[in-house]
């Protein structure tokens, strides 16, 4: 007689994008586990009938700054089961590891090793913090972005492998925040991860533009050629808004290195505008002067104003250079535009990942951001609609809209290929992105036919069409709601 399991997922379509397995299953589940694929009736202490819906593996984010509470239940309603801050980073990693611990956490969590707090500590002094807040405080601090001596790096570096060995997910490298730094200093990076066995994350130095010096193109051989020279594993962080309209020349770059073997990943998200800080070099006004593009491409998010001139665009860099601004790279309902975006997201092998980031909140009471992490989310909350919605935008409008992306396709990217990126340093990515028996029960289940993002550039708004969503076999979603009180979330780090 079949040994009873924990729970029984019945008749949903289910994907395993790793066996190619796409047809009518049920999933027993015990233990976080999952114990059973099958035709057969499996006996279960809980039953719950899924039919008519898709099981997939739970989407796994490799780049989300969103690492608060709030910022992980609104992408657990978007189907995530894990969410991984490698661009940015933390730093002290062993402190930031034990306070998501002790706070909890709805979907698994990590963090690499961050370059940018790093060169913070080190040579502005700034005291390291288990908080989100500290680079976008002292984006104005002179010292993190200048070059350094031999002896200053080696300290850097030395401090980023104690912060490695505590478990850090890589190294996260913001060098585009700091392009004055020096090329030998990321070599010098590049080299240490390839010794430690650890990839690299890289906001690239430089986006935007194809007039030379400094273009998009430059900024992606640069990674490029750090992982052909030391062995390391690089990835190039949202491909889509540092490539900007260069994608083609990028995409041609990436695809003849991976040819010649060089190790070197890519992600994108579904959206025509990105986000950060109003201080970043990259929207320094001779930038905008030499690209030709309108201050108004820029929202700056406290006052919710359309920056209207350079003029006023220095003041708020000079007034608050860590204040939180949309940048519209491109129009996503001009047909030559959209068709950028949608090479970005269809380089092969790309994975999905949203650059969700912290919510604050915009009536004034909290310019620094806290405060935003509430439950239920605030109305005055104000954040980047990937935040909440990249996944559910992903199936409702690259597979079911415009048919660019199989079913089978789309759960890849957003399941399986960020396992498989991080499974050669990561031994727990082994057992994600699959829906196999051994593998964890990290699961989401959704409807195909509604699956869709509702949040906007003023509205912070979850998901919607996906049912349940499980972590480590514990329902963190049911029946489309959250469960406020399930915390299964478990750390992820690297061997």
């Amino acid at each position: 007689m079949p040994v009873r399991v924990d729970l029984a997922l019945t008749g949903a379509r289910v994907i395993d994008p790793e066996s190619g397995l796409d047809g009518v299953r049920t999933v027993g589940i015990s233990d976080g586990t999952i114990v059973a694929v099958t035709t057969d009736q499996v006996p279960a202490e809980t039953v719950v009938d899924v039919s008519g819906q898709v099981l997939a593996p739970g989407f796994i984010d490799l780049h989300s700054h969103a690492q608060s509470l709030t910022g992980m239940r609104l992408q657990a309603l978007d189907g995530v089961t894990t969410a991984l801050d490698l661009e940015a980073g933390a730093l002290p990693v062993r402190e930031r590891y034990q306070r998501s611990i002790e706070e909890g956490r709805p979907i698994n969590f990590g963090f690499s090793a961050s370059w940018a707090l790093a060169r913070l500590h080190l040579f502005d002094g700034v005291p390291l913090a288990a908080t989100d807040s500290i680079l976008s405080g002292h984006q104005a601090s002179p010292g993190w972005r200048a070059p350094v001596t031999r002896a200053e790096r080696a300290r850097l570096l030395d401090l980023i492998e104690e912060n490695v060995a505590e478990g850090a997910v890589g190294i996260g490298v913001l060098l585009g925040y700091a392009p004055e730094t020096s090329r030998d200093e990321y070599f010098q990076v590049a080299s240490l991860a390839s010794r430690l066995g650890v990839p690299v994350f890289t906001h690239a130095r430089y986006m935007g533009g194809a007039d030379e010096p400094h273009t998009s193109l430059e900024g992606a051989v640069e990674v490029i050629a750090a992982a052909t020279g030391t062995g390391a594993q690089m990835h190039l962080c949202h491909v889509n808004s540092t490539s900007d309209r260069m994608i083609d020349e990028v995409a041609e770059a990436v695809l003849r290195a991976r040819g010649y073997g060089v190790r070197v990943s890519t992600e994108a998200y579904p959206y025509g505008a990105a986000s950060t800080v109003i201080g970043a070099p990259f929207f320094a006004p001779e930038r905008f002067v030499r690209a030709g593009i309108p201050t108004r491409a820029l929202t700056y998010l406290p006052t919710g104003e359309r920056v209207a001139s350079l003029e006023r665009l220095a003041e708020l860099r000079e007034r608050d250079p860590g204040g939180a601004v949309i940048f519209e790279w491109l129009d996503e309902h001009d047909e030559a535009d959209r068709a950028v975006l949608l090479r970005s997201l269809l380089l092969a092998d790309t994975a999905i990942a949203s650059d969700a980031m912290p919510l604050f909140l915009s009536d004034g009471s909290a310019q620094d951001g806290s405060g935003a992490d509430a439950w239920p989310v605030s109305p005055h909350a104000r954040v980047h609609p990937r935040s909440a919605g990249t996944y559910a935008r992903t199936f409702r409008w690259l597979v079911r809209e415009l048919g660019v992306l199989s079913l089978s396709e789309a759960v890849r990217r957003c399941s399986l290929l960020p396992a498989q990126i991080l499974a050669e340093s990561v031994p727990a990515m082994r057992r994600k992105g699959r829906v196999q028996v051994g593998a964890d029960a990290d699961l989401v289940v959704f409807d195909p036919a509604t699956i869709a993002d509702r949040a906007t550039y003023t509205s912070v708004v979850p998901s919607t069409g996906i049912s349940h969503v499980l972590v480590s076999g514990v329902f963190v979603v049911r029946d489309g709601v959250l469960i406020a009180t399930a915390n299964p979330g478990r750390p992820i780090r690297s061997r």
